[in-house]
């Protein structure tokens, strides 16, 4: 990547990012980025906000939720979708801790002090420099002599910006600049000429990172070894990704984080093969997604990455299989774990954007019906599987520490169903 796109470039940074339509081929969340630009994917249902430093802010905002919800083999998986895979995962918080710390100190690059010596009537004197090299007054007090020095030899410092670590620096600055600095400002610093090779770089970062124990430059010395190390292993023209081609693992994720308890795996119903021959067969246990427990009511959550709260399309909802699960995982929990059936509740969450919807719904949650199991009698609470589409950047924003106004919205807005009246059976008029 050249970085030549960059340099003096003036330009609305929403014109480089993309919100997923999840057809196939559009599904890449993340960013992506080689010599004719970068592009920025956000997913499905994502409500980009109005100004520049906003959307820079959501920008680095979606980096973080990735980088907490994906693994590495996840974002190289995703990687191996383009025309060119990579091996390498790319650093992208080492590129973000170098343009970081150089922004922290005033757009300035890292330059270490060396010790300097002058002679001065006042500091901090360096006792052994001043006997060498200044003569003394004596002063003869009741026949004692003494030594008195109007001069001193004091220690002082001054920024040496020739050292080997500061063009280090430089070049690692200009390199983050290349790939992400358009993530912060809209200007390209100057070029950072003379600066030791690679490998020579590595060996001087690492070891400045032995020797310091300041956690602020630690933090700078690492993110520039992660640097030097990653631009070691392929050539600096290449395409880099940061993000996953399925964003259906972190939405589960997301949706567990903000509503699920800790526990779930206590209301897992397990099934298993009875053989005759061998061992009994254990099988894998069939896993709710999220189990919401709220004032005393449970609420069974099912999270699911469908573009129905884009399109309003209903071949675009969960299908039977999914609805048949659902109503296995709340008569597990009436019957197992005796949850009283007026307190159990069942819901699917789409992701959609409130601010712009087929529904003209308005809320951060709304509800856009309901899935019911023809074979069943659908009286009970947890038959009826409430359809709740989810604001995408809300969620995204407010997952942390189970958040307790979000858990009340979406208990209201599933609890909805009390008001309608009952389901009809197969082939009767529905009255609600």
């Amino acid at each position: 990547m050249t970085g030549e796109w960059m340099a003096g470039m003036e330009y609305d940074i929403r014109e480089i990012c993309h919100v997923n339509t999840n057809e196939e081929g559009d599904r890449f969340v993340g960013i992506r980025a080689d010599s004719h630009g970068a592009q920025v994917c956000f997913p499905i249902g994502y409500r980009l906000p109005e100004t520049d430093a906003e959307i820079r802010t959501d920008i680095r905002h979606l980096i973080q939720v990735l980088a907490e919800f994906t693994t590495q083999k996840e974002r190289l998986l995703a990687v191996s979708q383009f025309n060119t895979p990579q091996t390498v995962d790319f650093p992208i918080h080492a590129y973000q801790s170098v343009l970081e710390y150089y922004f922290a100190i005033g757009g300035n690059y890292y330059v270490e002090t060396e010790r300097t010596y002058r002679a001065s009537p006042a500091g901090k004197q360096d006792w052994a420099r001043t006997v060498r090299k200044h003569t003394p007054l004596i002063q003869n007090q009741s026949g004692i002599p003494s030594f008195i020095y109007t001069t001193y030899e004091v220690r002082a410092s001054r920024p040496n910006d020739t050292k080997l670590i500061t063009q280090i620096n430089r070049f690692c600055v200009y390199e983050a600049f290349q790939k992400l600095g358009w993530l912060y400002v809209s200007y390209m610093p100057d070029s950072p000429g003379a600066h030791p090779d690679i490998r020579t770089s590595i060996a001087i970062v690492q070891q400045k990172l032995a020797e310091t124990n300041d956690d602020r430059k630690r933090m700078l010395f690492q993110g520039m070894k992660a640097m030097l190390e990653y631009m070691d292993e392929e050539t600096l023209d290449r395409q880099f990704y940061y993000g996953v081609d399925d964003f259906q693992n972190v939405w589960e994720k997301l949706v567990d984080r903000a509503f699920g308890v800790r526990d779930k795996e206590r209301y897992f119903p397990h099934s298993r093969w009875m053989l005759d021959y061998g061992d009994n067969k254990q099988m894998r246990a069939l896993q709710p997604d999220t189990i919401m427990i709220y004032e005393g009511k449970y609420y069974v959550l099912d999270a699911k990455f469908y573009k129905y709260g884009q399109s309003g399309i209903p071949t675009h909802l969960p299908d039977a299989s999914s609805i048949h699960k659902q109503i296995t995982y709340g008569e597990y929990l009436e019957k197992h774990q005796n949850v009283d059936v007026d307190k159990l509740f069942n819901a699917f969450l789409m992701p959609y954007n409130m601010a712009e919807n087929p529904f003209e719904l308005r809320t951060i949650v709304g509800n856009i019906g309901e899935a019911v199991g023809d074979w069943r009698c659908n009286r009970k609470y947890y038959e009826r599987i409430q359809g709740i589409v989810v604001d995408t950047r809300h969620l995204m924003y407010h997952y942390a520490g189970n958040p307790v106004k979000e858990k009340a919205e979406l208990a209201a807005c599933i609890e909805a169903v009390l008001r309608r009246g009952p389901v009809a059976q197969a082939g009767e008029k529905d009255v609600r």
